[in-house]
């Protein structure tokens, strides 16, 4: 799949020092499982020599495997063998955050859960609903909510990502296209209030974006250790979400912001 770069990126990151450039470099590999040397060179506007440096470091560190032209994510094959996500820090944080979001979800409702730990732990919560639709672009979540009797669970089309276990691509964004749900509970690489919604590549914000239009209220689900970080591309601001649901860690003065833009607050405790 060729990557189309929007005119959202978060251009304070361009043109980092070698040590915080290699940490978005990692990151981008982490969600997409692998990375060429021409998207990032495009991407972090640094010569492909340059980015070969940093992944030979990367790959020093036993954090990625070289490849002709790129790199790959080491853990990916036994990641996607077990059907476990990369990312598993703050988990108490993101369980009481799925707890809370569940109970938003009412027996007969049309949701869209976004990939991601967080989403995962919303799903695992709803298994006592009934009658519930649910649309995915994560394999994990279609294999967690798919046996549940009553529940019709579909999945878009698309290229496999085996960090995030989800789907991506042309395919998913023309899917969600002819999609109407009551909810969306969408994941966040970061959440600020300057930078808005941002995430580690280009690769799935339009997949994000189609699934916002297709949603009638929009949750974003992320624990308080997202909140004020930047991270690659940006989706939009603040005010694509109606509600945002986190955890206790939010400071007060954040909390007031949020609410002050007229985004609704509920707090996981």
């Amino acid at each position: 799949m060729q990557i189309k770069p929007p005119a959202t990126r978060d251009d304070t990151l361009v043109g980092l020092l070698s040590e915080p450039r290699r940490r978005r470099i990692l990151e981008w590999i982490e969600e997409e499982g692998s990375a060429r040397v021409r998207e990032l060179a495009a991407a972090f506007q640094v010569s492909e020599a340059t980015i070969r440096q940093d992944l030979d470091a990367l790959e020093k560190e036993g954090l990625i495997t070289r490849e002709h032209g790129g790199a790959f994510l080491n853990a990916q094959p036994a990641q996607g063998g077990q059907l476990v996500l990369h990312h598993q820090e703050n988990m108490d944080k993101k369980r009481k955050i799925g707890a809370l979001a569940a109970t938003l979800v009412k027996d007969g409702d049309t949701i869209i859960l976004d990939a991601g730990t967080t989403t995962t732990e919303v799903a695992t919560r709803l298994v006592t609903r009934r009658n519930l639709t649910v649309i995915t672009n994560a394999l994990n979540i279609a294999v967690i909510l798919g046996t549940v009797p009553g529940f019709a669970v579909h999945m878009p089309g698309g290229q496999f990502k085996a960090p995030t276990l989800s789907l991506s691509g042309d395919n998913a964004v023309e899917y969600f296209g002819n999609i109407f749900a009551n909810k969306l509970f969408l994941a966040t690489a970061g959440v600020g209030l300057d930078s808005g919604l941002t995430y580690p590549s280009f690769a799935d914000l339009q997949l994000k974006e189609a699934m916002i239009r297709a949603a009638s209220r929009v949750y974003l689900v992320a624990d308080s250790t997202k909140i004020n970080r930047a991270s690659f591309t940006r989706l939009g601001a603040l005010e694509v979400i109606h509600s945002f649901i986190t955890d206790d860690g939010i400071s007060d003065a954040e909390a007031k912001e949020f609410e002050r833009r007229g985004i609704e607050l509920l707090i996981a405790r």
